[in-house]
């Protein structure tokens, strides 16, 4: 006889005490195999797909998608056969057959730093859905455009699919939206209505949370440079003919974080935090760099660990790693843990500059303005240069008006004569 096991929602950590139900992944009378993703939830930190600890058939699913599940609460009973009830407890929380341990999106073994940075990952969107039983009808989609649909309460077995494997794509999705009505907790929102009312939870909840606590606790202030980068445009030319970069997305930010982590040499108190309860601040060896990324599902700060560490190759990799995971909506929580200074890049949105707040538990954070070519006095006389705008928010308990300047400024000093990046690498 089969034994019914009950798979209890598992702590997600860092202390998270519930998840929301995304999507179902399984249905009722599902066969499901060991470590076979059931489901997708969304905790305050990061989007999470949860395996199946069983081998068995789906007998009972006790959440409804879009609602708040609390750790430890029943989530998925699965009837596995063949199984003594004696030999194992009816319920678990993560546990699994002896052979194989499942692991959690984002939670699992961590991979050697640097075979991580060389992974090549898929291109942003191309991942799809491909967990539905056999022989089912659920359409084919990736996970970001899966959660969108979520969020604007579109049932996806409704859109005509266009991808090339037959996948609903982002495009497909908007183009449903906009001629058809939406209906969100049993009330219907024409497409052409004044206003629409989105649910604020997991990440943006978090984040609007976190950003007022930052606001209102941290002292800020905000320093602002504008700098002739052209040297910096044309080695960024001469790098990407290389063969070092030939497989390599190098970019402008590559070399503004490079010069960033240049500048934390000699400016160590950049890279700390304000620890309330001993009254102290804490300078941090180790530099985890930031960068404020939008996602589609809003506003993520994945960091790189140890960005000190890297040359200018395995940062560019890293970058891209970085924004790439972040696109696809698959940034894990251990990516968005223990940052400690942080860059955040309007300039690819066409901005010059902006008053950034901090990261909470950061003494600063560096924003990149667009690159405009514009007349400036270069050698005595008027050219046109790339030109563009740094500005530096900081946290005043942590950062005097001195050290915050002498930072921004030697910033701005390495990209000017970027040479420094290539001598002092």
């Amino acid at each position: 006889m089969p034994t019914v096991k009950t798979f209890l929602l598992p702590d997600l950590g860092e202390g998270l005490t519930d998840a929301e139900l995304l999507t179902w992944l399984v249905k009722v009378g599902d066969t499901v195999t060991l470590n076979q993703v059931i489901a997708e939830v969304e905790t305050a930190k990061a989007s999470v797909e949860l395996p199946s600890p069983y081998a068995g058939t789906v007998v009972a699913l006790h959440a409804e998608e879009g609602t708040t599940v609390d750790v430890g609460s029943p989530f998925i009973d699965v009837a596995v056969a063949g199984e003594d009830p004696a030999d194992a407890p009816e319920s678990t929380a993560a546990a699994a057959p002896a052979e194989r341990t499942p692991v959690l999106v984002g939670y699992g073994v961590a991979e050697d730093s640097s075979s991580r940075r060389r992974q090549r990952r898929p291109a942003a969107g191309t991942r799809l859905d491909d967990t539905a039983a056999p022989g089912t009808s659920r359409p084919l989609a990736s996970p970001p455009v899966r959660f969108a649909a979520k969020q604007h309460g579109v049932d996806l077995s409704e859109v005509d699919a266009t991808g090339v494997h037959g996948e609903v794509t982002r495009d497909d999705l908007e183009r449903h939206r906009t001629a058809t009505p939406v209906t969100r907790s049993a009330a219907t929102v024409p497409p052409d209505a004044d206003e629409e009312r989105i649910p604020i939870k997991g990440v943006r909840k978090h984040t609007a949370a976190a950003m007022v606590r930052s606001a209102f606790t941290a002292p800020h202030v905000t320093e602002f440079v504008t700098v002739d980068v052209t040297p910096t445009i044309d080695l960024l030319a001469q790098l990407r003919e290389t063969k070092h970069f030939t497989d390599v997305r190098l970019t402008p930010l590559t070399l503004v974080a490079k010069a960033l982590l240049m500048a934390l040499r000699t400016n160590p108190t950049l890279n700390s935090s304000w620890d309330e309860d001993s009254q102290e601040i804490v300078l941090k060896r180790s530099v985890n760099l930031g960068i404020a990324a939008a996602t589609p599902r809003g506003l993520m700060v994945p960091n790189i660990k140890n960005a000190h560490t890297l040359g200018l190759r395995d940062l560019a990799i890293a970058l891209s790693d970085l924004t790439n995971t972040a696109k696809e909506g698959k940034t894990g929580p251990a990516d968005l843990a223990d940052g400690t200074i942080t860059i955040t890049n309007v300039g690819v949105f066409g901005v010059d500059a902006g008053t950034p707040i901090l990261n909470p538990g950061e003494a600063a954070i560096l924003c990149f303005g667009a690159i405009r070519r514009q007349p400036w006095e270069h050698q005595g006389e008027i050219a046109l240069r790339s030109v563009t705008t740094l500005s530096l928010s900081f946290d005043h308990r942590l950062v005097d008006g001195e050290q915050g300047s002498r930072f921004l400024a030697a910033i701005g000093q390495i990209l000017s004569d970027p040479l420094t990046l290539i001598a002092l690498s």
